[in-house]
C-alpha cells in the first residue's frame, strides 16, 4: 500500500467516540448523585464526560428545567433525575 496512490488507500474507520453529558444546576443533590455514578462508570469504561450548567444556558434550560438532572450519551436523551448504574453501562457498551 506504501505505493499506492493516496486516492486507492482505504483509511481505518475511527471508533465510535462515545460521550456523557451531565447537565446539572448547582446545589442540586441528585446532580452530585447522578455525577457519582458518571465518574464511576466514566472511569471504568473509559468513556469521557463533560458537565453542563443549566443555569448558564438559556437553551438547556428551557428544555430540561423540569428534569434535572439529564443525562444524554452521545448528544442522545439517556435518563433524567436517578441513573442506573448498570442500564448507563449497557448504554455505553453495546
Amino acid at each position: 500500500m506504501a505505493g499506492m496512490s493516496p486516492l486507492f488507500r482505504r483509511k481505518a474507520a475511527a471508533p465510535h467516540e462515545r460521550l456523557i453529558t451531565l447537565i446539572r444546576k448547582p446545589g442540586c443533590h441528585l446532580c452530585d448523585d447522578a455525577q457519582q455514578v458518571i465518574e464511576k462508570v466514566s472511569g471504568d469504561l473509559g468513556v469521557p464526560f463533560e458537565l453542563k450548567d443549566i443555569t448558564r444556558d438559556k437553551a438547556l434550560h428551557d428544555q430540561y428545567w423540569e428534569q434535572i438532572p439529564v443525562v444524554l450519551v452521545d448528544g442522545e436523551q439517556h435518563t433524567f433525575w436517578r441513573v442506573n448504574e448498570e442500564r448507563l453501562r449497557r448504554a455505553l457498551t453495546d
